[in-house]
C-alpha cells in the first residue's frame, strides 16, 4: 500500500469509559466494565449480565433526536463528536478545514437497531400495525448511524455502511483506508456503533450457548485465553476514527495518533458461527495484513487479539498467530480488550483498533483480565496481570467474526521513533 493514511482523531464510548483518557486508564488499571444488566428486567433470564455504556449528558442526543433515533445510532453520534473534536475540527463540521464533497463516513454495525426491531416486533403483535411507531423503519436500519453522521457534518463524499458481523468496526476502517487511497476522500469518519443489550438478542447468543453465566461476578466473566472460560459477555459501544490523507492532515496544521499502515482480510468459507478448525482464515489474514504493511513477522511489537473467551476462538485465533508469526510469535506481546469491555460485535473492531493506538502511543500494552490459569493449548505470550512496556512498532488489530470474515489492521506510532519496518513478507 502506498497510501499514507492517518489517525488524526479518536472517539470511543464504551463500557469501561467515554472518551480517550478514562477509556485508557480503565484498560490500565483492568477496571471490568461488565455489571448486571440495567435496561431491562433480566431477574428471571440465564443472562443476567453485559456491558452498558453510561453516556454523560454532554454527548447524549436532544429528546427529539433520541426519539428519532436507534440507541446504536446515539453511541455513534457520540464516538463521532469526539473524534471530530479530537481531531481539531469544527462541531459544526469541518468549517473550511474539510472540502465536504472529499468528506466521507463509514460505520460498520453487525446488527444495527436492535432495540427498535425488538420494541416495534413487540408493539406489533400486541396491538397490529396501528402500534407500530412511525419511525420504526428508518430507525431499525443498519445504516441509519452512517446516515445519521454525514447529515449532522454534512459530509457529501462516499457514506457507506459495512456488516460483517464482530468484523465490521475493523472492516469500516479498511472501507475508510481504501476511500483514501482510491483518492475518493481526503478525510473519512470511520468506525463502529452496536447497541444490543436487549432481551432477545442476548436470549438469542445464549441459545447458541456462546454467552458467559457467570452473573454472580461479573467482572469475572470475560476470560479470554483462560483455561476456565465459559463463553462472552454482550456489551454495547461505539469508536469512530478520523483517517486522513497525509498530505492533507499536514496541510490543515493536523496532529495525528498513529499511521494505520495496511490490513488483512479472508474468509474462512467454513461455517457460519465455528471458526475454520486450523484457523487457516485467520492466519491469511495476519499475514496479509503484514504483507500489505510492507512488514514481516519480526516487525510486530504487539496484537491486540479478538480474543472472545469462547472456547474455540480463542484456541484458534492463538494457533494462528503462532502460524503467521512463526518463531517471531515468541516475542509478540498479546493482550485482549474484551477481558474488560465484553464483546461489542459489530463496534468491537473499532474499539480496539483505538485500544491499540493507545498502547502504541503510550508504549505500555494492558493486560489481559481474569487471565489465572492459561489454558494449556494456547502457545502465545499473553500479557497478564499487569500492563508491559513495549517498543514501538507495528502493532496488530484482530478481528474475527460470525459467518468467517477476518479483518487484522497494521498500525504504526506517529512520532516515527520506531524502527524502519522490514521489506520482507512473511
Amino acid at each position: 500500500m502506498t497510501a499514507e493514511v492517518l489517525v488524526t482523531g479518536m472517539g470511543v464510548v464504551s463500557p469501561i469509559g467515554v472518551g480517550l483518557a478514562d477509556f485508557h486508564e480503565a484498560q490500565l488499571a483492568g477496571r471490568s466494565g461488565v455489571a448486571r444488566i440495567s435496561r431491562y428486567d433480566c431477574s428471571a433470564d440465564d443472562v443476567r449480565i453485559a456491558g452498558e455504556v453510561a453516556l454523560p449528558d454532554e454527548l447524549t442526543l436532544d429528546r427529539r433526536q433520541r426519539l428519532r433515533t436507534d440507541r446504536c445510532t446515539q453511541l455513534a453520534a457520540a464516538a463521532a463528536q469526539l473524534a471530530m473534536r479530537d481531531a481539531g475540527l469544527p462541531a459544526g463540521g469541518a468549517d473550511g478545514q474539510v472540502d465536504p464533497d472529499r468528506a466521507g463516513v463509514v460505520i460498520g454495525s453487525g446488527i444495527g437497531g436492535a432495540a427498535t426491531c425488538e420494541e416495534n416486533y413487540l408493539n406489533f403483535h400486541r396491538g397490529g400495525p396501528a402500534a407500530l411507531r412511525t419511525r420504526a423503519i428508518p430507525m431499525s436500519m443498519i445504516n441509519e448511524a452512517a446516515s445519521w453522521i454525514a447529515i449532522r457534518y454534512g459530509f457529501t463524499g462516499p457514506c457507506s455502511t459495512v456488516a460483517t458481523a464482530c468484523a465490521s468496526g475493523a472492516d469500516a476502517l479498511v472501507a475508510g483506508f481504501q476511500m483514501i487511497a482510491s483518492g475518493e476522500a481526503d478525510v473519512v469518519l470511520a468506525g463502529g456503533a452496536e447497541a444490543p443489550v436487549v432481551r432477545g438478542m442476548v436470549a438469542g447468543f445464549n441459545r447458541l450457548g456462546a454467552l458467559s453465566q457467570r452473573n454472580d461476578e461479573p467482572s469475572a466473566a470475560s476470560r479470554p485465553f483462560s483455561k476456565d472460560r465459559d463463553g462472552f459477555v454482550l456489551a454495547e459501544g461505539a469508536a469512530v476514527l478520523v483517517l486522513e490523507r497525509g498530505a492533507h492532515a499536514r496541510a490543515r496544521g493536523a496532529r495525528w495518533h498513529a499511521r494505520l499502515r495496511g490490513y488483512g482480510r479472508s474468509a474462512d468459507a467454513h461455517h457460519v458461527t465455528m471458526p475454520h478448525p486450523q484457523g487457516r482464515g485467520a492466519g491469511q489474514a495476519i499475514a496479509r495484513a503484514l504483507r500489505s504493511a510492507g512488514a514481516c513477522a519480526a516487525d510486530v511489537g504487539f496484537v491486540n487479539a479478538h480474543g472472545t473467551s469462547t472456547a474455540l476462538n480463542d484456541v484458534l485465533e492463538a494457533a494462528a498467530l503462532r502460524a503467521a508469526l512463526g518463531p517471531a510469535a515468541d516475542g509478540v506481546a498479546v493482550t485482549a480488550t474484551k477481558s474488560l469491555t465484553g464483546h461489542s460485535l459489530g463496534a468491537a473492531g473499532a474499539i480496539e483498533a483505538i485500544a491499540t493506538v493507545q498502547a502504541l502511543t503510550s508504549r505500555i500494552v494492558p493486560a489481559t483480565a481474569n487471565l489465572e490459569e492459561l489454558d494449556p493449548e494456547i502457545d502465545i505470550d499473553i500479557v497478564r496481570h499487569t500492563p508491559r512496556p513495549v517498543s514501538a512498532g507495528l502493532a496488530l488489530s484482530n478481528s474475527f467474526a460470525f459467518g468467517g470474515h477476518n479483518v487484522v489492521l497494521a498500525f504504526t506510532a506517529a512520532d516515527g521513533s520506531a524502527p524502519p519496518l522490514t521489506a520482507a513478507s512473511v
